[in-house]
């Protein structure tokens, strides 16, 4: 696996100086959220991204292209519009939205693009919002497939799609080759879908994305290492030994106002916990 940040946890650097500090660290993938500060997808400058790019490949960084921007598409709604919104013109401006990350990912040389449900504006029946969900991934996933990139859907807390059970209702009805999961640990563990190492190989096959922090049950917060509940090194070693390969990203979007200080002492003892691991 990977060792990774995300860039959301530096929301105040410029992303070229958050590439380098996190690569100082010796990060080895990044999970790159879009957003108006950060390779904005409707203002996109040919040297920009490709500037960006030769800064991955110079630091030898992956990169993972994230979609979770708050206020990106709506500056006074979080989150909106979503793929789950009955007004088909709302719909269209987040289906676009994950076309041009989709573009955008395949001209950084990302392999994969992450994306979650989002909450519905009103209430609808359940079978109906998975059906329209279930249309638009397909969609997207054939969108993806076309540029050699695929998809990590995220299941997340307070979403239409909040749990693993909720993906896989999902996954069965999109059934696409580049249609795969992003795996929170955090949020996991918020939701009590223990054991999490069985939840890792259950989910093994598809399983292209992994967000990583500490947390508490019941309470959605992203939390530094050892503020929250969760045993991290039984989970790191399910990890190596259900043999993934892609980047493992520290979430800690509420710190950009430490953001150094607090990448450098995450990635410090993520190290720690994966060089005392025994081996595979």
């Amino acid at each position: 696996m990977l060792l990774g940040y995300n860039t959301n946890g530096f929301a105040h650097h410029r992303l070229e100086d958050c590439l380098d500090i996190l690569a100082d660290l010796g990060c080895q993938s990044i999970a790159l959220t879009l957003d108006y500060h950060a390779l904005n997808p409707y203002e996109q400058e040919v040297f920009k991204i490709a500037h960006v790019r030769s800064i991955l490949e110079q630091r030898r960084l992956e990169a993972v292209i994230e979609t979770g921007a708050r206020f990106l598409l709506d500056p006074r709604n979080k989150h909106q519009p979503t793929l789950l919104d009955p007004d088909g013109s709302a719909r269209a401006r987040r289906r676009d939205f994950i076309q041009r990350a989709i573009r955008l990912a395949a001209e950084l040389g990302a392999k994969v693009v992450s994306l979650w449900s989002g909450a519905c504006p009103v209430i609808e029946a359940q079978q109906n919002l998975l059906a329209r969900l279930a249309d638009e991934c397909r969609w997207l996933a054939d969108a993806a497939a076309d540029q050699a990139v695929k998809l990590a859907f995220e299941p997340e807390p307070g979403m239409f799609i909040a749990t693993l059970a909720d993906f896989s209702r999902l996954e069965a009805q999109v059934r696409h080759p580049a249609f795969g999961l992003t795996m929170d640990i955090g949020h996991l563990h918020c939701q009590y879908e223990d054991p999490i190492p069985a939840r890792i190989a259950e989910w093994r096959h598809v399983l292209w994305n992994v967000h990583i922090e500490d947390m508490r049950r019941n309470i959605h917060e992203h939390l530094p290492f050892g503020e929250g509940e969760i045993d991290f090194p039984p989970i790191l070693q399910a990890l190596r030994n259900n043999s993934y390969r892609g980047g493992l990203h520290i979430e800690l979007s509420r710190h950009s106002h430490d953001a150094v200080n607090t990448a450098r002492k995450s990635l410090a003892q993520l190290k720690d916990w994966l060089a005392t691991l025994p081996a595979q």
